[in-house]
């Protein structure tokens, strides 16, 4: 399981035109599920994001997490950071999940996001969506629950 996490002064998500979702301060999420994974990678990378400690804190060092400032999490499924790009020029992804099995995945990452108590916001899973934001920083960070187990 893969998150791209970007740190974000507003972000929005369009779908078919209308707006689904909104943030201000706080994190932009991009999901990709992975042949393989588990709830185990679900729980470390849910744990993972609310924790990071990216946000400045009073002395202008990256100390708080989005948490510590009550931020917003923007969270998008995004099956293309599954890509194998080792050989050729177009991307495979065949490691990406299937989409039944995936869209369990991004649902209950997005519950157990929301048990966090912070705005949890999302786009919509397999769905066209034009995402708008500032990168703060720019911050983007990259995780990966399989670098870990």
């Amino acid at each position: 399981m893969r998150l791209v996490v970007q740190r974000v002064r507003d972000c929005s998500v369009r779908v078919n035109s209308r707006i689904v979702g909104i943030i201000d301060n706080g994190l932009l999420a991009y999901l990709g599920i992975e042949k393989g994974d588990t709830s185990k990678d679900l729980d470390y990378l849910v744990k993972k994001l609310i924790g990071l400690r990216i946000f400045k804190d009073d002395r202008g060092l990256m100390n708080l997490s989005v948490k510590d400032i009550n931020g917003s999490i923007m969270i998008i499924s995004q099956f293309t950071i599954c890509a194998d790009t080792r050989k050729g020029n177009r991307p495979s992804y065949n490691n990406a999940e299937n989409p039944d099995i995936a869209k369990n995945f991004y649902l209950n990452f997005i519950k157990k996001l929301e048990e966090s108590g912070l705005n949890i916001q999302s786009g919509q899973f397999r769905e066209e969506m034009e995402v708008l934001y500032i990168n703060d920083g720019p911050v983007t960070i990259l995780l990966d629950s399989a670098k870990i187990f």
